[in-house]
């Protein structure tokens, strides 16, 4: 059996497009042709590159999705993030991403959830998970290699939205950490890394509603024989900066200890190759089916500048279906 590596070098010299698929903790690699992933009943759009005009349209109506979320106690989260706060004081970690699950009872199945979400970057894995991301991980295009870290985030209904984003302290912190981190982990794989522009907002659909969301574009070239060994490349940078944290390997270690329930697909990474460019995501707004219960896993950036209320509440504000 061809292992990941294998199957996305050979698909990348054939230039024949292909689905790529990588969990929290790498220990899943899964790749695709775009019919393989049909006949598994796996869809993905990515920017209006997928396959999911095989998939059966069974949205009968446009009414809003009510996810009837019950999220978790604020006493709950407190005990996380004291302890988060606590490995920060210590010097343990600059930047940890917490992420709870919170039950749902949204009253329809992941792919009517897929089929009204308008994002970017949208996946469908079987009846296990969906996922509609707005956030780029990876692009090649022409030999250079782009990341978009995103990170500070708030509601666009609050007054003066978009200045309270640029001048929140803590954000701008968060945003720094990651960018270095970004920017650290593209040098391990390319040459000439830089900033091409930093910490620009961008409006993210929220159906009714929007959250403005701060990113930064950051630019490497990639050596010329980058098709031989792109997956060890990708393998290398994950997991992504953003959603895990700095510095990394400790920072990972204090998310195992803390979180209540394993990551799994949700903050790892998903991707196609087109036959000459590769666009990638970050696994977020992400809606997971186990055993009969759906959960809606999100989260947020720990920092020493970080209050309880406030990162309780970013956990709650994200989430949402961004339905057309």
């Amino acid at each position: 059996m061809e292992n990941f590596e294998q199957k996305v070098t050979q698909l990348l010299q054939k230039e024949e497009p292909f689905l790529f698929i990588i969990d929290f903790k790498k220990s899943k690699k899964l790749v695709y042709s775009f019919e393989e992933a049909a006949r598994e009943n796996i869809y993905f759009n990515i920017k209006g590159v997928g396959n999911d005009d095989l998939l059966v349209n069974n949205v009968a109506d446009k009414k809003p999705i009510l996810l009837k979320p019950k999220p978790i106690s604020k006493v709950t989260y407190e005990k996380a993030f004291s302890k988060v706060k606590k490995e920060i004081n210590n010097g343990n970690s600059f930047l940890l991403n917490l992420t709870f699950p919170t039950p749902l009872k949204p009253g329809v199945d992941l792919k009517e959830i897929y089929q009204k979400a308008s994002a970017p970057y949208k996946l469908l894995y079987k009846d296990n998970f969906v996922l509609f991301s707005p956030e780029c991980y990876l692009k090649i295009k022409d030999g250079n290699i782009f990341s978009y870290p995103m990170k500070g985030t708030i509601s666009n209904d609050m007054p003066n939205a978009e200045e309270l984003l640029l001048t929140n302290k803590k954000e701008l912190y968060e945003h720094n950490t990651i960018v270095d981190l970004i920017r650290n982990d593209l040098s391990m794989i390319a040459k000439n890394v830089r900033v091409n522009k930093f910490r620009f907002v961008e409006k993210i659909n929220k159906g009714e509603q929007e959250l403005l969301q701060t990113s930064t574009e950051i630019q490497g070239k990639l050596p010329k024989t980058w098709k031989d060994n792109f997956a060890s490349l990708l393998l290398k940078t994950l997991p992504a900066g953003s959603i895990s944290g700095a510095p990394k390997k400790k920072t990972i270690d204090i998310i195992e200890q803390v979180e209540i329930m394993p990551r799994g697909f949700y903050t790892g990474v998903f991707g196609v190759f087109d036959g000459h460019e590769i666009d990638s995501a970050v696994n977020i707004r992400f809606i997971e089916h186990i055993n009969g219960q759906y959960y809606y896993k999100s989260g947020g950036g720990i920092t020493h500048l970080s209050s309880l209320d406030e990162e309780y509440q970013e956990l709650l504000e994200k989430i949402y279906v961004p339905t057309f």
